[in-house]
């Protein structure tokens, strides 16, 4: 193994131990016009040349374009990315010593004509962040996708980075998958494996029942729904607003959810279909009729209806448009029963 630290490799290394542009190109993600276009403008350029032609990229060179594709990401300009890489060796700065990424406003567009990796995806107008996570995500670089997440999450909130980051990242590898049959399955599950573990990671423990607080809001997809990253960001909103939750997630049994709701009494129950084939307006209507408590005083959940699956259900249950405004509407009713309550018990 070739020590990152040790001069750049002489012409005599073995080819065995050197890429290819295209091969280095596919490992990256970016495409081999990229590569040619760093090394001509910045020098990020392979050490060894077949018959002083062909460029053969050597492990340490290759260190120095893995760091040189994470600062890029981040939004570092290419050309600081690359003074950055080369000084380096191939570590990347620490992100708290990197310029702030750039919106998606500052961004200046690319002329028409200019190349594309191979992997791109149809981002469209979003934040610069979305442009360094789709990259990542391509690359399968792990450790920069876990990294860009939870950076957006430390400086927007939750609601914001999955709003204005992850969702848009996440349609985008999704529009890419459909178009292009098989391929691209594998980043959409990588990056949807670290949206919900930063989702996680950022969501505060659940709070326990406290005397005569309300009940706390469910979360529940309905049966045979498997989908669960937006109620697991809804989850973590509510926690930033010290909302109580109970998350019961993917495929809950009609009876258990019943059953659930008798015996926590909960301010809200959401119910998530990602379809319309699995969502049921009579099971909504059964949780909205489930009553608990003493005769004389029984209460009923609010019923909230959460996902495109309930596209032209009948109006008399909310169905909030965005994570900001499900998180407005459940906070809110939470909120209001608290001080029901407590101005009830004075």
């Amino acid at each position: 193994m070739t020590d990152r630290t040790a001069p750049a490799a002489s012409p005599g290394t073995a080819v065995e131990a050197s890429l290819t542009t295209g091969a280095l190109a596919r490992r990256l993600g970016v495409s081999p016009t990229t590569l040619r276009s760093w090394d001509r403008r910045y020098g990020i350029g392979p050490a060894v040349r077949d018959d002083g032609r062909h460029r053969r990229w050597t492990p340490v060179d290759v260190a120095v374009l893995e760091a040189m594709c994470r600062l890029t990401s981040s939004g570092v300009p290419p050309a600081e990315a690359a003074r950055l890489a080369r000084g380096r060796e191939g570590e990347p700065e620490p992100l708290d010593a990197l310029p702030a990424p750039r919106t998606a406003h500052e961004v200046p567009s690319a002329p028409p004509g200019r190349s594309r990796a191979p992997g791109a995806l149809p981002l469209g107008d979003v934040r610069q962040e979305c442009r360094g996570l789709a990259r990542a995500a391509v690359r399968l670089d792990a450790p920069a996708v876990e990294q860009q997440l939870a950076d957006a999450v430390l400086r927007y909130g939750v609601v914001t980075a999955w709003e204005e980051v992850m969702m848009p990242t996440l349609h985008a590898v999704g529009r890419k998958w459909e178009s292009s049959g098989d391929r691209y399955v594998e980043v959409e599950h990588l990056l949807s494996w670290h949206v919900s573990t930063t989702l996680r990671r950022h969501t505060p423990a659940p709070a326990g029942p406290g005397d005569g607080s309300p009940g706390p809001v469910v979360l529940a997809c309905v049966p045979d729904e498997q989908h669960t990253l937006a109620i697991e960001a809804l989850n973590a909103g509510l926690g930033e607003r010290r909302t109580p939750t109970r998350m019961f997630g993917a495929a809950v049994p009609v009876e258990a959810l019943v059953a659930s709701v008798r015996r926590l009494g909960p301010t809200a129950v959401v119910l998530w279909a990602q379809v319309r084939s699995t969502a049921s307006v009579n099971l909504a209507r059964r949780v909205a009729d489930t009553q608990w408590g003493v005769k004389g005083a029984r209460r009923r959940p609010l019923v909230v209806l959460a996902g495109p699956g309930w596209a032209g259900a009948p109006r008399e249950m909310p169905r909030p448009p965005s994570l900001s405004s499900a998180v407005e509407t459940l906070s809110g009713a939470y909120a209001l029963l608290t001080r029901a309550e407590t101005t009830e018990r004075d």
